[in-house]
């Protein structure tokens, strides 16, 4: 028999979990879900998968687009949004930093404090 299994969160190093949590939590509005040293849990209000950040030492920033010298991106986050160009405004405010290549009008690659490449998107509707 198969077990049943669900994603719980997804779990982004850096060189500090508390700092990082802030400015996800800030940016998408979920709550603490548990605090600890060197490890931080969000959640979204109604419940389901979250985001954990880990302290990691050794972190080392990745690169994107990659390159063959540098630690490349194993992972990014897809944020959608109502207002990207607000999104976008925010996410700066709150410590991001847009990436030089944008690939897609309706999509903005920023980095997080701690450099992790992030994806703000809004999705087009029916029609358009």
């Amino acid at each position: 028999m198969r077990p049943h299994c669900t994603l719980a969160a997804t779990t982004l190093d850096a060189p500090d979990a508390h700092a990082l949590a802030r400015f996800y939590r800030d940016l998408l509005g979920w709550p603490v879900r548990k605090e600890e040293p060197g490890w931080v849990e969000i959640a979204p209000p109604g419940g389901g998968a979250g985001l954990s950040f880990q302290t990691e030492p050794l972190y080392a920033r990745p690169r994107w687009p990659s390159e063959h010298s540098a630690q490349q991106m194993m992972m990014h986050l897809d944020i959608e949004v109502t207002d990207l160009p607000s999104a976008v405004e925010r996410a700066l405010a709150l410590g991001a930093r847009p990436a030089d290549s944008q690939p897609q009008d309706d999509v903005r690659v920023l980095y997080d404090p701690a450099g992790h490449p992030f994806c703000l998107f809004t999705r087009a509707t029916a029609g358009t």
